[in-house]
């Protein structure tokens, strides 16, 4: 992920794990197998890591100068435990009111989309930035002499 996000920038590289958790929603909606579990379960692993790191990466560098990251950081981690408990309690509860977990998989992957228009939005915001000449929404990385 690292590599792809210097070539392609952040924005590109975190839609492209949003579109691969479309996928695996997908999958996961057809998935009648045992053989097709496992297959799906080595795609979550891969991407679930990638994409935890690669938005850390980018919020890093979304956060204005300053010596108080923890503050930013702990906000961070506040949200992405919100996240957590609104997805497995929207999955919980539309398993319970539909009786089927496959209508809870497609409800996910309804977040997942809104989160690809929240990525191709910021991604818009950076292209006209520039094209302003203002400062794009990422700094820029910083070399070691």
């Amino acid at each position: 992920m690292a590599r792809l996000s210097e070539r392609y920038g952040n924005f590109r590289i975190l839609m492209l794990t949003v579109i691969l958790w479309i996928g695996i929603c997908l999958a996961a909606y057809f998935m009648t197998t045992q053989g097709q579990f496992y297959f799906l379960a080595v795609g979550v692993g891969l991407v679930m890591g990638g994409i935890q790191s690669l938005s850390r990466s980018t919020y890093a560098k979304l956060i204005p100068e300053t010596r108080d990251t923890a503050s930013f950081f702990s906000y961070y981690d506040v949200t992405e435990k919100l996240s957590i408990v609104i997805g497995l309690f929207s999955f919980g509860y539309i398993e319970h009111m539909t009786g089927d977990m496959r209508t809870s998989v497609l409800v996910l992957m309804g977040f997942f989309v809104i989160g690809l228009g929240w990525l191709f939005s910021a991604l818009k915001k950076q292209r006209s930035l520039a094209e302003a000449g203002k400062p794009p929404l990422t700094k820029p990385k910083q070399s070691n002499p």
